[in-house]
């Protein structure tokens, strides 16, 4: 997967376009990742004890990874991951900068 968790991506398609956020987990399985604050959705939750009130809680739902684009942490810009063969290992840059992410 070319995005992985702490990277800053902002939201492209779907109800929260244009919001930024952080990714906190990523799910290659399905290709989704879970972004901090972003795509939120309510939970009614029942009582668990005798005298406990019932609650609505919010919580975040994962969303595709074609919903969102990486943002360069040295640019600041929306950009595309490329890689680069190095001596010892492949890395991740920016498409725009040239610059390992």
């Amino acid at each position: 997967m070319k995005i992985h968790k702490n990277d800053k991506v902002k939201i492209i398609k779907g109800k929260d376009r244009g919001k930024e956020g952080v990714i906190d987990r990523v799910y290659p399985k399905w290709d989704k990742v879970l972004i901090v604050g972003v795509n939120l959705f309510k939970r009614h939750l029942k009582p668990r004890a005798e005298g406990q009130k019932g609650q609505i809680v919010e919580a975040p739902r994962p969303m595709s990874i074609s919903n969102v684009a990486l943002i360069c942490p040295k640019c600041k810009m929306v950009t595309r991951v490329g890689y680069r063969t190095g001596k010892e290992k492949k890395v991740r840059i920016c498409a725009k900068c040239k610059m390992e992410i």
